[in-house]
């Protein structure tokens, strides 16, 4: 999938949930955002890189999605080494889309906002989802 600059900002419309995710080895971390950058749910949701953790997640994003009439869906990560492989499968199976964010963009946004070279936990799917929505990504659907 080869996108220019525009049909990616395109992806991003009004009626999308954009969730960054943290992704971990054994937990991972997720956080919702309307296509501003608004966070629309305020705790941060934890869940196993597990099949019973994806479908705790999925019922999250459902009840996310629910809440806040949101009918579209972009699910955004770094591609942290292999780690993002069971999450990817599982949400192509789901059929949502899933990008990455280029790492080194996500510390330039984090770079603008508070200048802190230290990587702090809670703000981190933050950062993953303004990456998204600066349309500083790929899709990742094509490798799995």
């Amino acid at each position: 999938m080869n996108y220019t600059q525009n049909n990616k900002i395109e992806q991003v419309t009004i009626d999308t949930l954009v969730v960054g995710i943290d992704i971990g080895s054994d937990m991972n971390y997720a956080r919702a955002f309307d296509w501003r950058g608004v966070e629309v749910r305020k705790s941060v949701f934890k869940f196993r890189n597990t099949l019973e953790g994806f479908t705790s997640f999925g019922q999250w994003v459902d009840e996310t999605l629910e809440k806040t009439g949101k009918t579209g869906l972009i699910v955004g990560c770094e591609p942290t080494g292999h780690y993002w492989m069971p999450l990817g499968k599982f949400l192509k199976a789901h059929e949502v889309k899933m990008v990455f964010v280029n790492p080194y963009h996500v510390h330039q946004i984090k770079e603008l906002d508070d200048n802190c070279p230290l990587a702090i936990f809670p703000f981190g799917q933050s950062f993953r989802s303004e990456g998204l929505q600066l349309s500083l990504h790929h899709a990742a659907l094509s490798l799995l």
